[in-house]
Formats: structure tokens, C-alpha cells, sequence
């Protein structure tokens, strides 16, 4: 089957490409990339995206999408559907489900669940210590030859720094990266959003900069010691940004993301106990926001990723101590990447690299790119058309979200995977 998509603006960070060009593709396949009217003689489907952006399929390399276990807050069919709806053809989901994802029959299991859903590509993350309990590593080379693509403990972080060191080593011999979670517990310990003045005045428990940033400098350390890679999740400090880009500097084999919820808002958003903009790490100040948006100008932080944590209602709808982290995340990141863009943190092509091309490098991933020969996973969006955040109508099976209500600009008009069409937005 032949497509051409014509009459975009393609943007390719990979081959430094935004300008008008028509895409040809065939069996799943880009084919060619021709100036406009280039494929006139060619039989087949034609897409039109003028007026539109054509860009690689975005890549999120870190998502929850909760199967096996837990079903009734996201399966990979309803995950995936909320990621094609927000130009995701590529996710790579964190290993605690329940069973948690710390050997090969676990990843084959996710891997088996998303082809039978056949939409965005499913990249599972294994644990590394067996269980979450962070006492013993995982079976990282039986989940890695099963499919895993690089490995985490997300949603808890590693406190036995021998067993990091550990990881790192063997990770570095499957040549598979470590994201880490960076809370050290007992600076933590029963805080439920940003220390300072706002928790005060809210009679909330904090959480300061310093448990983040002790655990990230320590890691550094580690992956000094060991060459291994280190990916640090959901950056939220100055503090934090500060470390990477002395690490980067010295060429130390550290990445890291950003989350869109965290260089858009700030501690602010928990007034009122709202418990959608209840996550970890949480919400911080102005001034740390800015240093995100600085770290994602200058480089230090590579991707953005929307650490989508879908919870049902009834785990939000209760006192904010007791409410579950996470926010939804998959269909609202381009639109407040494309905020980025219009307050010129970052150039339209930039925005898309973080979104593509570099989290397709950390992972190893053949995608992210529009090259001829690569496969055909596209998005189509509309970046000046607005539209409103209704939360009961996002795909995801859970809708916690603190944008709910919000007025965005990006919409997505079409997304394809192996170019075949699974989301059409028109």
C-alpha cells in the first residue's frame, strides 16, 4: 500500500528538516521525501496535511500503563489509544504492575498485550530489583532478551547505593540504560507536596529540593564509577539541573526528562488540596520551573516524558495526604511542548528532537527519525489550533489531570505507526 502525505511542513530534528516536503510511503515504510507535487504520478492513498506539521511520531520513554494488575486504572489498549490521540506511536511503560514486571514472562506478556491492541508500539521497562523491594536484582537479562528496553524501579527509588552500583555494572554489559526515581525516603518521609510556605499555610507535610538532589548526585557519582548509564526521571529542582549539567560537562553518561506538568506549573496548583496536581516528585516553585525550561534550552535535560500515571477516581476523591501521585499525561504534552515553542524556550524543531530523536537515542530505538527506510511512524498536527482540556473525554481510562478546563493550542490530525493510520483527529 502506498500513502503520500502532501503539501506539510516537515520537521525531522534527525536531518535537520522543516520545510514544505511531501512524504512517500510504502509497506510501513518511508520511502522518499520529495519537494511539494514531487509524488504527482503516484497511485495510492493521498493525505493531506497542508497547512499542517509532519513530524516522526513522538516517543514516550516513560509512561504506566498499569496491566497486568491493575485494569481498572489503564490497560495497554486504553493507554495506547490515549497515546495515539496525542501523536505517541512509541511508549515504553514502567515495570510496576502486579505482577511486577521483573522477569521475561512478565515482559512478554506486555509486549503480547499491545500487538493484540495494535496501535502504539509498546516498549515495557523492567525492574531492577525483583518485586520493587530494592533488595535483590531483578532477571535484567532474561527481561531484556525478552524485550525490555531499559530498566527502573519508577515509582520507588533505589536506597541500597551497592545495589545501584550493581545494576549499573550489569547493565552496562546488556548495554541497557537505568532510569531512577531520585527521593531519598527519609528526607521525604510523609511529605505530600513541596516544602515551604504553601505547605505550611496548607498544614501539608513537605518534601524538599534536597531529597531529589542527594539521590541524583549520588547517582552521578555512581555512574562515574561504573560508566554506566544513568537516565534521571521527572527532573523537578534547580538543584537538580544544576548536577546534570556539571555532569554533562564532564561527559559523564547521564540523561534525563522533563515532565510537561513540571516546567508548565508550579506548588500553586495544589491550593484548594487539588489532589490532580498531587504527584511525585511534586510540584515546585517558579524558580525551579525556570531552571527546567533553562535545562531544556541549553541541553542538559534531553527529553520531555509525561510520566502518564493514570489513578481511578475514587484514589483522587479522597484527604490529600491519603491520594495517589500521578497525573494523565499522553494527550495534553505536545500542546504545553508547543507552549515551549511560542514563549521561544525552545525552536519548534528543538521541542520535536526532545520528543523524538533523543529519547530514540537513550532507548536504543530505530524510530524518531523520517528518514527513507525508516518505518512510518508520523504524526499530523495543527499547532496554531486550539482546543479545550475536557477531562471525561480524554481516552485514557483514568482522567486525573490538573488541566482539566485549560485552553491548549496543538491539535493532532493524524497518527500513523508503520504507516498505517491509528488516530485520526480530522
Amino acid at each position: 500500500m502506498r500513502i503520500v502525505i502532501r503539501g506539510g511542513i516537515v520537521v525531522d530534528p534527525m536531518n535537520q528538516l522543516e520545510v514544505a516536503r511531501d512524504l512517500l510511503i510504502e509497506h510501513g515504510t518511508i520511502q522518499a521525501i520529495g519537494k511539494p507535487e514531487s509524488f504527482q504520478d503516484v497511485s495510492g492513498t493521498t493525505l493531506d496535511a497542508s497547512h499542517l506539521v509532519v513530524a516522526p511520531g513522538l516517543i514516550d520513554m516513560h509512561v504506566h500503563l498499569r496491566e497486568p494488575g491493575y485494569e481498572y486504572k489503564e490497560t495497554v489498549l486504553t493507554g495506547t489509544q490515549s497515546a495515539v490521540a496525542g501523536g505517541f506511536t512509541s511508549v515504553a511503560c514502567m515495570a510496576n504492575t502486579n505482577p511486577v514486571n521483573d522477569n521475561g514472562a512478565v515482559t512478554r506478556y506486555i509486549i503480547e498485550r499491545a500487538q493484540i491492541a495494535n496501535l502504539a508500539r509498546v516498549l515495557p521497562i523492567g525492574a531492577l530489583s525483583k518485586k520493587l523491594e530494592g533488595k535483590e536484582l531483578a532477571e535484567i537479562d532474561e527481561m531484556v532478551e525478552a524485550g525490555a528496553v531499559a530498566i527502573s524501579d519508577d515509582g520507588r527509588p533505589v536506597m541500597d547505593a551497592n545495589l545501584m552500583r550493581r545494576a549499573l555494572e550489569y547493565c552496562s554489559m546488556v548495554n541497557v540504560p537505568i532510569s531512577v526515581h531520585e527521593e531519598d525516603l527519609h528526607l521525604a518521609a510523609g511529605g505530600v507536596m513541596n516544602e515551604g510556605p504553601r505547605a505550611l499555610s496548607l498544614g501539608l507535610r513537605g518534601i524538599p529540593n534536597a531529597a531529589e538532589e542527594v539521590m541524583a548526585a549520588r547517582d552521578i557519582a555512581l555512574a562515574r564509577l561504573t560508566k554506566g548509564r544513568v537516565h534521571i526521571a521527572h527532573v523537578s529542582t534547580r538543584g537538580t539541573v544544576a548536577l546534570l549539567r556539571h555532569a554533562k560537562e564532564e561527559g559523564l553518561p547521564v540523561t534525563a526528562e522533563a515532565a510537561p506538568h513540571h516546567f508548565t506549573l508550579t506548588e500553586e496548583a495544589v491550593t484548594g488540596y487539588n489532589t490532580n496536581a498531587k504527584m511525585a516528585p511534586p510540584l515546585r516553585l517558579p524558580e525551579d520551573v525556570q531552571a527546567i525550561k533553562e535545562g531544556l534550552c541549553d541541553g542538559t535535560i534531553d527529553a520531555i516524558a509525561t510520566d502518564h500515571a493514570p489513578h481511578h477516581h475514587d484514589e483522587k476523591e479522597v484527604e490529600f495526604d491519603q491520594a495517589a501521585n500521578g497525573i494523565v499525561g499522553l494527550e495534553t504534552a505536545l500542546p504545553l511542548t508547543l507552549k515551549l515553542v511560542e514563549s521561544r524556550v525552545l525552536s519548534l524543531s528543538e521541542a520535536i528532537r526532545k520528543l523524538t530523536v533523543n529519547p530514540a537515542r537513550i532507548l536504543g530505538l530505530p524510530y524518531g527519525t523520517l528518514s527513507p527506510g525508516s518505518p512510518a511512524d508520523i504524526v499530523i498536527f495543527d499547532p496554531g489550533r486550539s482546543w479545550r482540556v475536557e477531562a471525561s473525554k480524554l481516552r485514557s481510562k483514568s482522567k486525573n489531570t490538573p488541566f482539566d478546563g485549560w485552553d491548549l493550542k496543538g491539535r493532532i490530525m493524524l497518527t500513523l505507526v508503520g504507516g498505517r493510520v491509528v488516530y485520526d483527529g480530522r
